[in-house]
């Protein structure tokens, strides 16, 4: 259920997250209860949604053409397709609860199997029942632990999720429908962590639902998070950010910075001769505009968006590229705006394949060598920002542009 943190996960350059830029990062929290007005709470880390596109958006005039390129997407790069609202959003800061709401094992009763739900019937009592076979479970009570906080994460809706999570399916979209079945539990994990320093965050398998009980196949076993955690959920992975591993990712603020830093060398259609751009976050997502960058994902040439170069025989998405002759995808490239799934505020040189998401070298390569979970059993590099799986040799392309002829 949790892969190995990675230490890499951050570089030795460190940034303040306490900014009052990256509360624009759809970071829901709950108060502190040390906090005091203009303070800030004692936060014990942070959950990030790792991503899945939904189509969406309008088709631009040239998308429309003989070859029609990616539609526009919205996806968890740095806010939910729908806009993240309550407890359903890409991104939630676990912080030190006003209240210590943990739980701990208390009484344990060794019970035959189908008398479990009659012994569970105390909707007060927080408890589990392992089966361990067809006559025999076990159950365990919980009490109530003034030294941990609780926080549920899982599919359901009702108040005792923390944190409301859906299914999201690799570089194809989000579960949509009434015929969508999700795979991710209703309650399906939750994490305590210790209130006093070094405030160690522990995961569990599945949570306790409405009637405060959960029924399990196997045993819980503890797993303390470290910073680059991963979190499978059968549907959708979570990334643990410790505090000192968010203080080495970049802020908002210097994300933004890497844009208009990019955008005031003027890079050049080397066909076209216009001026390309990258789009301010705050435009939104609708459609490709007419400076928007593009690229040969085999070869990493930028360009303006044109209409030729089409290689049917090879697929609907193929363009050779005008400069080396490459054939291969050809896509509109978006900057990653989800400062937490970058690794250092470098310049936005490399580019996911197949998807055209842009970041710094050291975060594509990072990426472009973790696999992540699909299904139950298989594991495959993805995009952190749209959940596309990483195609060719290396996952990612170093971008090459071309400034500016004057």
């Amino acid at each position: 259920m949790v892969l190995e943190g990675n230490p890499e996960v951050g570089s030795p350059r460190t940034s303040d997250l306490q900014h009052p830029e990256n509360q624009d990062s759809c970071v829901l929290s709950s108060p502190s209860e040390d906090a005091q007005p203009g303070e800030e709470p004692i936060k014990y880390g942070e959950l990030i949604v790792l991503g899945c596109c939904e189509e969406g958006g309008e088709e631009t005039e040239a998308q429309r053409g003989e070859v029609t390129g990616p539609r526009a997407h919205s996806c968890y790069n740095g806010c939910l397709a729908s806009g993240d609202k309550g407890r359903r959003r890409s991104r939630l800061a676990l912080n030190r609860r006003p209240h210590a709401n943990g739980v701990k094992p208390d009484v344990m009763h060794h019970i035959s199997t189908p008398l479990v739900s009659k012994a569970l019937s105390n909707r007060g009592q927080h408890s589990i029942s392992y089966t361990l076979s067809r006559s025999h479970s076990v159950i365990v009570e919980y009490t109530h632990d003034s030294d941990t906080d609780m926080f549920q994460i899982g599919r359901s809706t009702e108040n005792m999720i923390d944190f409301v999570v859906t299914d999201t399916s690799p570089g194809g979209g989000a579960a949509e429908g009434p015929s969508a079945q999700s795979t991710i539990s209703r309650y399906a994990c939750r994490i305590l962590c210790d209130r006093r320093l070094p405030y160690t965050a522990r995961i569990y398998a599945a949570g306790f639902d409405a009637s405060s009980n959960i029924f399990l196949g196997v045993e819980n076993e503890s797993n303390v998070l470290q910073d680059g955690s991963l979190i499978d959920l059968c549907g959708a992975t979570l990334l643990w950010r410790t505090p000192a591993g968010l203080l080495r990712a970049p802020t908002l603020k210097q994300l933004e910075a890497q844009r208009q830093e990019a955008n005031a060398a003027r890079p050049q259609c080397p066909v076209g001769l216009s001026t390309l751009a990258f789009p301010s976050p705050a435009r939104g997502r609708t459609a490709p505009d007419k400076q928007q960058p593009w690229v040969y994902v085999r070869c990493g040439h930028v360009h303006g968006y044109h209409g030729w170069g089409c290689r049917r025989e090879r697929g609907p998405q193929e363009r050779e590229c005008p400069l080396c002759r490459l054939v291969g995808p050809y896509v509109p490239l978006w900057l990653g705006q989800e400062a937490g799934l970058c690794l250092d505020p470098g310049p936005p040189s490399h580019a996911f394949a197949p998807c055209g998401h842009v970041c710094s070298e050291k975060t594509a390569r990072y990426w472009a060598q973790t696999p992540l979970p699909h299904g139950t059993h298989a594991f495959h590099a993805a995009c952190p920002f749209c959940g596309a799986w990483l195609t060719g040799e290396h996952g990612c392309v170093r971008l090459i542009f071309q400034g500016p002829l004057d």
